[in-house]
């Protein structure tokens, strides 16, 4: 069976709290969602909930009067649409194709299909020369289409999961 992955719940401190720099938080989810397993968010997370463990159990299980919308939820609804449309992102198997300090390239493939999950979770742009195995792509977070020809720039604090197309 597939095991549930996460990046806080309510035994441990929310990861906002956790996280040194803010803009890598939206490339955890994207890890979260382009690894495999079923992603699995903390309610509140979604919205940038901050608790430490050591505020007691009011702190990590509070009570949210409404919905809070911004950026981070939307980032990770746009995840769940991707996770949801993709075969290899739910069932496929994972291969490492680029890992330095703050930047890593992920194959998840099954029956055919292949996305390459890319995440720069530094400062500085980076541009991943790799064999992608296909000349275009489509990013499912997005829905824009990406060239492998000549590099795979990626931006700073940036993930894409990119969809074979040819």
């Amino acid at each position: 069976g597939h095991l549930l992955s996460f990046a806080d719940n309510h035994d441990v401190s929310r990861i906002a709290s956790v996280i040194q720099n803010e803009k890598c938080l939206p490339l955890v989810y994207a890890m979260v969602y382009g690894m495999p397993g079923i992603p699995c968010v903390y309610y509140g997370s979604e919205w940038g909930a901050k608790a430490h463990k050591h505020e007691g159990d009011p702190a990590l299980r509070a009570c949210f009067g409404k919905p809070v919308y911004n950026e981070l939820g939307e980032w990770i609804r746009a995840l769940s649409e991707a996770k949801k449309s993709s075969k290899a992102l739910n069932y496929g198997g994972f291969r490492s194709v680029v890992l330095t300090n703050h930047q890593c390239i992920f194959e998840r493939a099954c029956d055919g299909e292949r996305v390459l999950v890319a995440i720069n979770a530094s400062d500085q742009p980076y541009t991943a020369h790799f064999d992608a195995g296909c000349g275009m792509a489509v990013d499912l977070i997005t829905g824009k289409p990406h060239d492998f020809g000549g590099g795979s720039k990626i931006p700073p604090y940036t993930a894409r999961f990119w969809k074979c197309e040819r």
